[in-house]
């Protein structure tokens, strides 16, 4: 027997008890397992190295814990909250939160997620926009600066950024950089030494611990948060990089969708930041102080809850909220992502919207950043186009924005795409914001952005080319594991 045929037997039983790992051990849904087991039969030795890098599911233990969660009363106000809205005694302040109380009850119970209504929100969808105003928010911090970004670059607004953070250090405010590891894989180890240096804490999620082999590299912190003082809090979609300002030609103008929230929703966001830090530090763990949770006072009136979800979780929190949303809508929903892969409960939930006459809108961008992933994205679109939705295809560079508004009374701003990666994969960060004005503020952003857009009708969806079916067509069957 030739040293090939050893060789390619070895193979078909390696892959053959891996496709037993993957069905009975793994107990993912079908749709990834039969992705996977196309990956392993169609490319043996290529596919068994991605499902070690890309398959392993990650259990779901207690990653993230922080003993003295107690000290800051979230389990009493829960319980307040969930009491008050069973016995119908919450005293909503308008409409919009008074219609969405089932929604609110929902993220209480699925995700612990506080309900605040004191909070006041600045819509922030330019990088240049965003970024003047965090480093003016840095300028007068006092006591402390938590920062965590998915990706990090050490580009012209990464040395900004940090130069800030540095300046910050040296005058004695408690400086915590918090990064992924994947996303930030261009960063180099030595860009915060001077941060370090100064007293800032700098910490890395999931890093690989051998070198150039990441066995947790599918399952990344995507989210994008900034605390400051414990009283300002930023999320939504910009990372750190220079093409968020508009300044990588590939890209062009970047339209993205950023929050920027005083009012008690801050320590919402603070716990996340918390929580996160401490998984990832080993040694500059943080301890409960009051200054971490100052009284915030009443900044608005604007309600809100911080809804958070990862493959640690039992439920898909975000995405249940974004069903939730989508299946109350009565006139409109709005979508912006730049990625559209949704599992079949979610696009079930935007398909009867659109059959009951529901004006159902998305844009998406015109151009891929992942390919794979933008071919799967147009098969889906397709299906929605057939239902009765509009589709637009954003035409002035990058749209990155995640956002969703049903009705102009609710909306949904924050790191999640509509695909498989964010609901499953990826830790993310939402923000649920139970407000009219913002929901037509974003509504408004919308309708700016079709001025530099194009509509993608159904007629010119089934005019594509065959190669682009043949593309759509493998995209799809790999959809489950993007």
């Amino acid at each position: 027997m030739s040293i090939t045929s050893i060789f390619l037997g070895f193979v078909l039983v390696l892959n053959t008890l891996l496709a037993i790992v993957v069905i009975f051990r793994e107990r993912r849904d079908a749709s990834a397992s039969w992705a996977w087991l196309l990956v392993l039969f169609f490319i043996p030795v290529l596919g068994f190295i991605l499902y070690l890098l890309f398959g392993h599911n990650l259990k779901r233990k207690h990653l993230f814990y922080w003993e003295d969660q107690k000290k800051i009363g979230i389990e009493k106000i829960l319980d307040q909250q969930l009491a008050k809205l069973k016995n119908r005694e919450f005293q909503f302040r308008n409409k919009a939160t008074a219609d969405s109380k089932d929604l609110i009850y929902m993220h209480i119970i699925n995700n612990h997620a506080v309900f605040t209504e004191d909070n006041a929100v600045e819509l922030l969808t330019d990088g240049r926009q965003k970024f003047d105003r965090l480093l003016r928010d840095i300028e007068n911090a006092k006591d402390h600066i938590h920062l965590q970004y998915y990706i990090y670059k050490g580009d012209q607004i990464g040395k900004k950024l940090r130069d800030a953070l540095i300046k910050k250090a040296k005058e004695g405010v408690e400086v915590r950089v918090l990064y992924d590891e994947l996303g930030s894989r261009r960063l180099r180890k030595s860009f915060f030494k001077e941060l370090k240096k100064a007293g800032g804490y700098v910490e890395v999620f999931f890093p690989s611990r051998f070198r150039f082999i990441n066995l947790r590299m599918n399952y990344r912190n995507h989210r994008k948060l900034v605390i400051i003082d414990g009283v300002i809090g930023y999320v939504g979609g910009f990372n750190v990089g220079d093409e968020y300002l508009g300044l990588n030609p590939s890209f062009g103008y970047w339209r993205d969708t950023h929050l920027r929230i005083k009012g008690t929703a801050v320590h919402s966001i603070q716990t996340r930041f918390i929580l996160d830090w401490n998984q990832a530090s080993h040694r500059h763990d943080i301890t409960y102080k009051p200054n971490l949770f100052p009284e915030c006072g009443s900044h608005g009136n604007i309600g809100m809850q911080i809804v958070t979800s990862g493959p640690d979780s039992e439920w898909e929190q975000i995405k249940n909220g974004y069903i939730k949303m989508i299946s109350t809508a009565k006139r409109s929903i709005l979508i912006q992502t730049p990625y559209f892969i949704p599992d079949a409960s979610l696009l079930d939930a935007l398909r009867i919207a659109c059959l009951s006459g529901v004006d159902v809108r998305i844009m998406i961008p015109n151009k891929p950043d992942h390919p794979f992933v933008y071919w799967a994205t147009l098969s889906y679109i397709g299906e929605l186009l057939k239902a009765g939705a509009s589709v637009f295809i954003y035409d002035n560079g990058f749209i990155h924005a995640k956002t969703i508004v049903v009705d102009e009374e609710i909306s949904s701003v924050g790191t999640a795409n509509i695909d498989m990666r964010s609901f499953k994969l990826n830790f993310e960060v939402n923000a649920f914001l139970y407000d009219e004005e913002i929901a037509r503020n974003l509504v408004l952003s919308f309708e700016n952005d079709l001025q530099v857009s194009k509509e993608l009708t159904y007629e010119d969806y089934q005019n594509r080319s065959r190669r682009i079916r043949f593309k759509e067509a493998i995209s799809i069957l790999l959809s489950p594991i993007l």
